[in-house]
């Protein structure tokens, strides 16, 4: 009788035991799975990259070029514009040492420092937060991106002005002159229309997203 008691006690401990580790899987597998389901979000396609890096590069090469190109033709300062349409949209050189459009004069390495704050936000949101996910938010912060490097590059003073004594200039050459009927817009450049151009498209975003009380995620969609 004794043995069949510590026998039962012995298989009763048993099937404890294999419970427990039963459990114990379980629950390893479900945090695993839920580790995993985060990483998917997370993980961005290899395509959103190449998207990014090529709005990035071909707008910012233009950007770059068109200044370059510009300010040899028509050097600066520009006494007389070159009308495209008479009165209304010609090139022009001038330099801005503010933010767009003519904002903030006198304050290149502050918004230089914006700038570069505001470019590694951009790749971390997109691609350690995983919001490259997004095909049309990958667009929107790539078209900014391309204007804040193309603008960072003439507030740095990495570039010098034709026929000068080669010294740098911490400012950013705009060349594109719009105006009517005496009103005139401040001159821009790519870099600026890269930047509204991005602005515009997240705001468009932001109109498409449905409002939830909840915490939002990030949609994924197909390009």
């Amino acid at each position: 009788m004794a043995l069949m008691v510590v026998h039962h006690s012995r298989q009763q401990a048993s099937s404890k035991q294999g419970l427990s580790e039963q459990g114990l899987s379980q629950h390893g597998s479900s945090q695993q799975a839920a580790f995993q389901t985060v990483a998917d979000r997370m993980s961005v396609p290899m395509n959103r990259y190449f998207v990014f890096a090529a709005i990035v590069a071909i707008g910012c090469a233009a950007d770059l070029w068109s200044k370059q190109w510009i300010f040899n033709r028509l050097g600066y300062p520009c006494v007389q514009p070159e009308w495209i349409w008479p009165e209304f949209a010609g090139l022009q050189t001038s330099l801005n040492f503010g933010a767009l459009f003519g904002i903030g004069q006198g304050q290149a390495w502050f918004f230089a420092s914006l700038s570069i704050a505001a470019a590694a936000a951009i790749v971390y949101w997109l691609f350690i937060a995983g919001a490259a996910r997004d095909a049309l938010l990958n667009v929107a912060l790539a078209s900014i991106m391309a204007g804040i490097l193309g603008n960072l590059y003439d507030r740095l003073g990495l570039w010098t002005l034709p026929g000068s004594d080669e010294r740098p200039v911490g400012a950013v050459r705009d060349w594109i002159l719009l105006q009517y009927e005496g009103w005139v817009w401040p001159n821009f450049n790519i870099a600026d229309s890269m930047l509204v151009c991005g602005a515009a498209a997240l705001f468009w975003h932001a109109m498409r997203q449905p409002s939830s009380s909840g915490t939002s995620t990030v949609s994924e969609r197909t390009a």
